[in-house]
């Protein structure tokens, strides 16, 4: 299998949140940041973890990981931005990035994205969108039911060759997406998806984090 980079997104700063910083909030005495590269330390083929954090979480995150395999730097202003410091650090061929605040992501689907990213080059792990979507225009009215059929949800961790994604930030660094799948989808570079699971949610409100604790 191959050696693969992990990427872990923790620069953002809560705001839907609430005053405190939900990737510092604790689920059985383990905050929210630990479970979450807890789930990536076991794997042999994991050879480093880049954690692109706020700066004012930087000192927290340094005291709960000391281990040599993680490392902390400073993220950026926007998520792009972060990833992008975080692949300067990318010594891997393949990588995958995955979002701080997704707890819950299981070992299944890591090992999937393995073995899938190992193939394609670039992929995305995706649910299927079991909500009946509907297109609104300006004045709230209803205009269409959207076909749901080849509607879905993207999560992370999505993954890479890296340099394939090392070449995309390039080239859109001074644009701002939320989403690294979509910088490949505009350029035209192909990207599949891995299915995934409905729990793993991305912790967002307090309402999330309930659900976290009951679920782990």
């Amino acid at each position: 299998m191959q050696d693969f980079s992990i990427i872990i997104t923790a620069g953002g700063t809560s705001s839907r949140y609430g005053k405190t910083n939900k990737l510092l909030e604790k689920i059985n005495g383990k905050t929210v940041i630990e479970h979450t590269v807890s789930k990536f330390i076991g794997f042999k083929n994991v050879r480093e973890i880049i954690i692109p954090a706020n700066a004012s979480i930087i000192s927290e995150l340094e005291q709960i990981f000391n281990q040599p395999q993680i490392k902390i730097i400073e993220g950026g202003a926007t998520r792009q931005k972060s990833v992008y410091k975080g692949l300067q650090k990318v010594t891997c061929d393949y990588v995958l990035i995955h979002d701080g605040a997704r707890p819950l992501i299981s070992t299944d689907i890591i090992q999937k994205c393995f073995l899938e990213t190992s193939e394609k080059n670039a992929i995305s792990v995706m649910t299927k969108t079991t909500d009946t979507i509907k297109e609104v225009d300006e004045s709230g009215k209803i205009i269409r039911t959207i076909d749901r059929s080849k509607l879905y949800n993207t999560q992370t961790p999505q993954g890479f060759k890296t340099s394939v994604i090392k070449e995309v930030h390039e080239k859109l660094k001074t644009e701002n997406y939320t989403d690294d799948c979509s910088m490949l989808e505009e350029l035209g570079i192909p990207v599949f998806i891995v299915e995934g699971e409905y729990t793993n949610i991305k912790i967002t409100t307090k309402s999330d984090l309930d659900f976290a604790k009951i679920y782990i």
